[in-house]
């Protein structure tokens, strides 16, 4: 069974290359993306119970990640939140943690990890 996933990203790139990789790798269906922080937030909050998987990168066109894991705080314990980003140091860590996130991964150094996680999370 596919794990129904929410992709929060504003570089077409990597969105791009992203959604291929979760599907084939993970075994995801990603069922929509934004790119800012505002979109985000109306989305999951008008289909809160239809997502398993976000993933939210932290720079945003508008807003930022933060802000979306916010928006998120109220899950489903089977919900899992997820931060992939470009600027992850302990301080950044410590802070979407903070927000309720599951896991954050650095997009040039954990992406083992991360497609690993997101797997895992699949199966449970």
């Amino acid at each position: 069974m596919s794990q129904l996933t929410y992709l929060v990203e504003d570089n077409r790139t990597i969105r791009d290359n992203l959604i291929p990789a979760l599907e084939d790798l993970a075994g995801a269906r990603v069922l929509g993306m934004a790119e800012t922080e505002t979109d985000a937030a109306a989305w999951l909050a008008a289909h809160a119970d239809e997502w398993q998987l976000l993933i939210v990168d932290l720079f945003l066109k508008e807003g930022s990640g933060l802000g979306v894991l916010k928006a998120c705080l109220d899950r489903r314990a089977a919900q899992r939140a997820v931060v992939l980003s470009n600027f992850v140091s302990s301080d950044i860590r410590a802070r979407c943690m903070a927000l309720g996130a599951d896991a954050v991964f650095d997009k040039s150094r954990d992406l083992e990890a991360f497609f690993e996680y997101c797997t895992q999370s699949a199966a449970a």
